[in-house]
C-alpha cells in the first residue's frame, strides 16, 4: 500500500495553492469545481509523486491550530524533507523574511534530525527536515 495524498479544507484556495507552489515547489493541477456545491479543489503533486489535496466549500468550520504550540487530535503536522540541514536553515530564513513565524527551530530533535516549525496560511503546522549529521554546519 502506498499513501497517495492528504487533504485540506481551506477558505482561501488561491493563495494556499500559490503557498505550496512557491515555497515546496508543489505542481498544481487545473482547479476542480462543482457548481452545485460550490466545492474547489487543486491536487498539488510534489518532486517525489507525494499529493496535496486542498479544497474549498462553503460551511466548513475553521481550523483550531494556533500561533503557540497549542495541538490537537488528528493529522498534526505536513512534513518536508530537506537534502541538508543547510537547506533546512535557508528554507527557514526564507519563511521568516517573507512574514511568516517560525513556531521552533531549526533546531536538532531527540530523534536523529534537524528541523523547524511553522505554519502556512491556513494555520496548518509545516516541518521541515533533514536528516542531523554532526559538524555538518
Amino acid at each position: 500500500m502506498t499513501l497517495d495524498h492528504v487533504a485540506i479544507w481551506t477558505t482561501q484556495l488561491e493563495k494556499l495553492k500559490d503557498f505550496y507552489v512557491k515555497y515546496f515547489n508543489g505542481m498544481a493541477n487545473e482547479k476542480y469545481t462543482n457548481k452545485e456545491t460550490g466545492f474547489e479543489s487543486y491536487f498539488l503533486t510534489f518532486e517525489t509523486g507525494s499529493r496535496l489535496e486542498i479544497m474549498q466549500k462553503p460551511g466548513i468550520p475553521g481550523n483550531m491550530n494556533d500561533r503557540v504550540i497549542k495541538q490537537h487530535q488528528g493529522i498534526i503536522h505536513i512534513s518536508f524533507g530537506a537534502e541538508n540541514m543547510e537547506m533546512v536553515i535557508r528554507k527557514s530564513h526564507e519563511m521568516a523574511n517573507d512574514g511568516f513565524i517560525i513556531l521552533r527551530g531549526p533546531r536538532r530533535t531527540g530523534d536523529g534530525y534537524f528541523e523547524f516549525e511553522m505554519l502556512d496560511p491556513d494555520n496548518n503546522r509545516i516541518e521541515v527536515f533533514a536528516k542531523y549529521i554532526e559538524n555538518n554546519l
